[in-house]
């Protein structure tokens, strides 16, 4: 089992509630091991068994059972994590303002094509295999290129993360 950054869409915003200790204890009960979390946004790092997306799955369907709504969750190897941040096109003036939004697939490439032709004021972005960076150019909160408009736009959804998070869970994952 190699170490794995699970990252779940959406938690702990919206009403969507998801303690940190239920998180880990779902993953230990099907069948990770050295489970841990950082902050209480969704972020999982742990050694799955057998395939990534079949943990993730179930992780999906482990949520859904037990709080009544569903979540997707994508998954990364600290390696994937590395070169997605080694890819990041924009300059980082401020790690806070620079994400990495982490597509469940890569998108069909049509729909890279008419995302790229929209305009979100100054924020920058660019399709990157199955991850999505941006650069936002007064943050994120204030953004009209938010998850539900990338999903809609890209046809797959997302879940993003600061490059700061990104840095920290890389680090979380060689420990």
């Amino acid at each position: 089992m190699s170490t794995r950054v699970v990252l779940i869409r959406a938690i702990n915003v919206g009403g969507a509630k998801l303690p940190m200790a239920d998180l880990r204890t779902m993953a230990t009960e099907l069948g990770a091991t050295e489970v841990s979390t950082y902050i209480a946004s969704g972020n999982l790092i742990c050694c799955p068994p057998g395939q990534p997306g079949d943990f993730d799955r179930a992780l999906e369907q482990a949520i859904t059972k037990r709080f009544g709504y569903f979540r997707e969750v994508i998954s990364r190897s600290r390696d994937e994590l590395v070169r997605a941040l080694d890819a990041h096109p924009f300059e980082i003036v401020d790690a806070k303002y620079s994400y990495v939004y982490c597509l469940t697939g890569k998108p069909e490439p049509d729909k890279v094509d008419a995302f790229a032709e929209r305009s979100f004021g100054s924020d920058e972005f660019r399709v990157i295999g199955d991850d999505l960076h941006i650069r936002y150019a007064d943050g994120a909160g204030v953004s009209k290129l938010t998850a539900p408009v990338i999903a809609k736009g890209l046809g797959v959804q997302a879940t993003g993360r600061n490059l700061k998070t990104i840095g920290q869970l890389i680090e979380l994952a060689d420990d």
